[in-house]
């Protein structure tokens, strides 16, 4: 039989690729439609077709990658909760749910790395906007948790808290080479589970300590 060949990736996900590539390199704003579509080799009829703006593409590329994440950390939450139904969770499992699905995709994917660089240092609005609506639930349902792991804080502690737990992987990820650099070789974050392991520690010692 003659050898199969793989079937060409469909239009839409060609689209979705090439617009993560450019805005990842270049920026939400920046990336223009004419980029995307030559990487992609579509024309502007396609995106039109699939996604209707530039605004509804960025916001489908920020959903491919960050839904799975997400549904990943509930995933996680929901069962520390079924195991503690009541009283405090216990803040290293639930700061673990949080940030293990992140480090985990950021390691496998350097386009990811590069994306959330541009998630979090783009200031336009629309940028904003679409990623407070990805992650609106997140914050609802992990600060609840964050909130009986430590009874008491102030809703503005367990905001900050999150904050920090996710600028700690954010770093990690984009920074992967100034470690190497800067330890000589000693810190290796290819190292998933022991660089999450120093991540979780780090992160339940600056959270249970009091402000």
């Amino acid at each position: 039989m003659p050898p199969t060949t793989a079937a060409p990736l469909d239009t839409k996900t060609a689209i979705l690729d090439a617009a993560e590539q450019l805005f990842a390199e270049q920026g939400f704003e920046s990336a223009s439609l004419r980029a995307i579509t030559a990487r992609a080799g579509v024309n502007l009829a396609a995106v039109n077709y699939h996604f209707q703006s530039k605004e509804s593409l960025i916001a489908a590329v920020f959903a491919r990658r960050l839904r799975p994440i997400n549904e990943a950390r509930f995933q996680l939450l929901d069962a520390l909760e079924a195991q503690h139904p009541e009283g405090p969770l216990p803040l290293p499992a639930v700061v673990e749910a949080f940030l293990r699905p992140l480090l985990v995709t950021g390691q496998t994917m350097p386009t990811m790395r590069a994306l959330l660089g541009q998630m979090y240092s783009d200031t336009s609005e629309l940028a904003r906007r679409i990623f407070r609506e990805q992650i609106g639930d997140v914050v609802r349902r992990f600060g609840s948790a964050y909130e009986r792991s430590l009874p008491g804080r102030s809703r503005e502690d367990i905001m900050w808290g999150l904050f920090f737990s996710v600028g700690i992987v954010a770093h990690v990820l984009a920074g992967e080479k100034l470690v190497r650099l800067i330890s000589n070789g000693a810190c290796d974050p290819a190292d998933e589970e022991a660089t999450l392991r120093r991540i979780v520690r780090f992160v339940t010692a600056g959270l249970e300590a009091r402000p």
